[in-house]
């Protein structure tokens, strides 16, 4: 394959996948995630449930349906009935029509939100309450207003369904978490001075895009060792080029359809990192392997935030969410230092099956430098379990000059 930088390094089941010309999973687990839904829908009560999604975002669409949400899309759901999924735009429903499951696909019309609550109408919604899930905007809210006698917010619901991975998804995750390694190990092979910020990212798309992988996030951070002025990546980067004497840190999720991986790393550029750099990335260390050995069934995130507590004991604080769930979205716990500001913690114990990104990305107090270090992993019955293979650590890089 023409331009490729390397070669996914994965077992033959999972490199089975990835080469598929149409990457499904198996009946028995969508059948699964039907079943879990409807139990949902049970449980809150409701008759009906309306999944929304737009512009590549729509996770509860994709989860149940496997169409990955280009533009608007909506699911229906009525127990006993098939899925009617509705698509935007008309050109979109062909491609829809080959790659969702288990549904009746149709152009969602001149206004998809007339058109769904013309469906949950014809299904008998009148008297009736329909559960919504995903970001349902006011066109669509004030439409379902006149077809139900009552709309029931389930995206708590939803959200626990995504909490606990099924075998299959943690296969397609750890493919996802793969192609994120294969940006890292991109990064550390042509990272060089005179590379702008858009360079780097075109440095880490093309070690996975090839192979089918898209992109979820690549954001970076360029700042002086010796005089730095930025302790976390930017989410938008600038044209700023990389000099010689700098770090560089970043957070990278490539994914396969909609599984990624996530994988922080810091890098220091043609120059060894001066004691600052090097403490804080010592501490960081440290606080991952500790959070890691917390990581087991039965912990609360207060355990997460005391196996942390090292951080602010060096003296030092953190601007990212210490823990949080992933696979399916940014999901619980979300767990923060409690020297920033920070939502309560959650109500809830790690279970096996979760997945969590540890992240202790450590940060001056005063905000001027900092370092990423992390990964996802997955909760077993034995503890924690790293979805990355990309070496850990401080890494330095110094470009062959020409």
């Amino acid at each position: 394959m023409t331009g490729v930088i390397g070669d996914p390094d994965l077992p033959p089941r999972l490199r089975a996948i990835l080469d598929a010309e149409d990457p499904r999973f198996s009946d028995s687990e969508m059948a699964r995630r039907r079943a879990a839904l409807e139990d949902a829908m049970a449980a809150a009560g409701v008759d009906h449930a309306v999944l929304y999604g737009a512009g590549w975002r729509g996770g509860a669409v994709a989860w149940l349906t496997h169409w990955p949400v280009t533009t608007e899309a909506v699911a229906v759901v009525t127990p006993g009935e098939p899925v009617a999924l509705f698509i935007q735009y008309y050109n979109h429903v062909p491609q829809a029509k080959r790659i969702a499951r288990d549904c009746a696909v149709s152009w969602g019309g001149a206004a998809t939100a007339r058109t769904v609550a013309d469906a949950l109408h014809r299904r008998g919604a009148v008297n009736g309450r329909v559960g919504l899930v995903g970001p349902v905007p006011f066109a669509q809210h004030a439409a379902l207003a006149g077809v139900c006698r009552a709309a029931v917010d389930m995206n708590a619901a939803y959200t626990r369904l995504r909490l606990v991975k099924s075998a299959e998804e943690i296969d397609w995750l750890r493919i996802g978490a793969t192609l994120s390694d294969m940006a890292i190990a991109a990064l550390a092979a042509g990272l060089r001075p005179g590379l702008s910020e858009h360079a780097l990212a075109d440095l880490v798309e093309r070690a996975y895009v090839p192979w089918g992988g898209t992109t979820g996030i690549h954001f970076f951070g360029v700042t002086p060792m010796r005089d730095p002025s930025l302790c976390v990546p930017a989410q938008i980067p600038s044209t700023r080029p990389v000099r010689r004497g700098d770090v560089v840190f970043c957070e990278i999720s490539a994914a396969f359809r909609d599984y990624s991986g996530q994988v922080l790393r810091t890098f220091a550029v043609a120059e060894a990192p001066p004691s600052l750099y090097r403490d804080l990335h010592e501490v960081a260390a440290r606080a991952f392997e500790s959070i890691a050995a917390a990581l087991r069934p039965g912990v609360r995130p207060e355990a997460l935030v005391a196996a942390a507590a090292l951080i602010e004991e060096a003296g030092y604080s953190t601007c990212d969410d210490l823990v949080h769930g992933y696979g399916g979205g940014y999901l619980p716990p979300v767990v923060a230092m409690p020297g920033r500001p920070r939502a309560p913690l959650p109500d809830m114990t790690l279970e096996p099956g979760m997945m969590v990104v540890v992240q202790p990305n450590v940060i001056t107090r005063d905000g001027r430098a900092g370092v990423q270090t992390g990964e996802l992993m997955l909760v077993t019955e034995d503890g924690a379990d790293s979805l990355h293979r990309a070496p850990r650590g401080l890494v330095r890089v110094d470009p062959r000059r020409d």
